[in-house]
């Protein structure tokens, strides 16, 4: 199985340990395509690839070739939510996950897509179990998509 994990770069890298802690867990489910978000030595420059251009066409032909798509959404992010987009014009079955935030609602047109499912939580382990589900869910006819221990 491939996944797609987006998160936060330029818009800011105070979540980095976050992703990197659920890429690590996503990772006994099969290959996550984008392991570098969770690279905590990852600046806010997104110096990830020598030019934007070359990071814009290498993510989407991550993005196109993947199974499905988890997404950490509590930092808002222009660049995850332009991949929310092509994932749901993909038909990527796809799951965002936030912390819950008093007096932060998540975007309408992530929370209203209905292509799109959200969740919150408040730990690594709950974001895990919501995962776990998801990948579970959406893993009917796709190849590899057992858990390895």
């Amino acid at each position: 199985m491939k996944i797609y994990f987006a998160g936060a770069i330029r818009a800011g890298r105070n979540d980095a340990t976050i992703y990197e802690a659920m890429i690590k867990w996503l990772q006994s489910f099969g290959e996550v395509l984008t392991e570098h978000v969770g690279d905590t030595a990852l600046t806010e420059a997104g110096d990830d690839g020598p030019s934007d251009r070359y990071i814009h066409d290498r993510d989407m032909a991550w993005l196109s070739s993947s199974d499905l798509v988890v997404a950490e959404v509590t930092v808002p992010s222009l660049g995850v939510g332009y991949e929310l987009g092509w994932a749901t014009a993909l038909k990527k079955p796809v799951l965002c996950l936030r912390r819950q935030m008093p007096g932060r609602p998540l975007s309408a047109m992530i929370a209203g897509s209905p292509g799109i499912q959200t969740s919150a939580y408040f730990t690594i382990k709950e974001a895990e179990t919501i995962m776990e589900e998801f990948i579970r869910k959406t893993a009917a006819g796709i190849t590899g998509s057992t858990r390895s221990n």
